[in-house]
């Protein structure tokens, strides 16, 4: 099997909820009871289709060939006020960070419209997110994409005083059909950028348990990889975004494909490549902007994100006037990059203290705007409130 066929976060799946049973006409049939009345029960229930975030899911491979989901139909009623069983609900794990649209509408389910009064300025992943039926961002998080059929009603349901032996009962419902489409955002606190062959597979290897492939020639990594890293009592994920160079974000290379997974990283560790410098005479500089230009036609939010910059294989200087040059332009913009050697071990520990100085400012940033948020909501929910007498 290839590897890049490993990963997989684009799929196109259909689900189709179970049926409700039919509710039945019965009537009760006893020896010394001569008026029997009706006694048909109702009919079950069918099954819920359930999406759940399993952080042991780390892929969408299992709906490449399985694209279509059924769950149970429910049971007809039976005699003597009997209801028939329910069907059982199907739980399908997806990878934390999945994304759901319905295919259909793209629009969200469960009765919500478009808000017209949306903040034309508001992030475009929070707009993506607010058109999307699911954003799976937690682990154990579930959503009903398919609701289940209600059951009929069996005869004994419409007995009353003036009808006293009905002889007709209601069908089961119909299940939902939908055809939905699942994209899978990396969840990760940092994310590697940088051109091809920069060293950020080696630098995940080095400093986590991941074990991307790693070789000395461009496009090596195919696939998104996803590492931790422990440092005392603090911990981090962190991705290798593969693929990026000038023109991805118009689809150039692996553009697109694997652009959307730096959307939610809180960090970037931008890898700029001394080799392609000493040996092919690349502007370092001129890299780094042509990766920061795509990152912001992609999405312009994310040159607000912190990030660290990173001068990688400095193990192969041996003049320092070599990079005299690159240190004074990137210093005139108030850059300055830490001088690391994934392979060589060279400068991890500044790096690793400046990653997770950087995650937990970001994390506190959150923190304090959710927090906001939330007094936000509660004040609006106050000044709404009738005056006390």
């Amino acid at each position: 099997m290839k590897h890049s066929s490993l990963f997989v976060d684009e799929a196109e799946i259909e689900v189709q909820s179970g049926a409700g049973g039919d509710g039945i006409v019965a009537f009760r049939r006893e020896k010394y009871v001569p008026k029997g009345g009706p006694n048909g029960g109702d009919g079950g229930r069918g099954g819920d289709i359930v999406l759940v975030a399993d952080p042991n899911v780390s892929t969408l491979l299992d709906f490449k060939h399985s694209r279509r989901i059924k769950a149970p139909n429910g049971q007809p009623g039976g005699g003597s006020d009997k209801k028939g069983a329910s069907g059982a609900h199907v739980e399908v794990h997806v990878p934390v960070g999945t994304l759901v649209f319905d295919v259909d509408d793209e629009l969200p389910s469960a009765g919500l419209e478009p808000d017209a009064t949306a903040d034309p300025d508001a992030s475009s992943e929070a707009l993506l997110a607010a058109r999307a039926v699911a954003d799976l961002t937690e682990p154990g998080q579930r959503v009903v994409v398919a609701r289940g059929g209600i059951g009929g009603l069996g005869n004994a349901r419409f007995k009353t005083s003036t009808r006293q032996a009905p002889d007709f009962a209601t069908p089961g419902k119909p299940g939902e059909s939908r055809r939905l489409r699942l994209s899978l955002k990396l969840m990760a606190d940092v994310g590697l950028v940088g051109f091809p062959n920069a060293g950020k597979s080696t630098l995940l290897r080095r400093i986590s348990a991941a074990r991307p492939r790693v070789a000395s020639y461009p496009f090596t990594t195919l696939v998104p990889s996803l590492g931790v890293v422990d440092r005392d009592d603090r911990r981090c994920v962190v991705a290798d975004i593969p693929g990026l160079i000038e023109g991805a974000s118009e689809g150039a290379g692996l553009g697109h494909q694997f652009l959307r997974h730096v959307e939610r990283t809180r960090v970037l560790i931008h890898l700029l490549d001394v080799e392609a410098m000493l040996v092919e005479g690349r502007d370092l500089v001129s890299d780094y902007d042509a990766i920061r230009t795509e990152l912001g036609r992609y999405r312009p939010e994310l040159l607000d994100r912190r990030e660290i910059l990173v001068l990688n294989k400095c193990d192969l200087i041996h003049d320092e006037s070599l990079v005299e040059d690159v240190l004074a332009r990137l210093g005139a913009r108030g850059l300055e990059p830490i001088r690391i050697s994934a392979a060589g071990a060279q400068g991890i520990e500044t790096l690793l203290t400046r990653m997770f100085d950087a995650v937990d400012a970001a994390r506190a940033d959150e923190a304090a705007r959710a927090a906001r948020d939330a007094e936000g909501e509660a004040e609006a929910a106050r000044d709404g409130e009738p005056a006390s007498r």
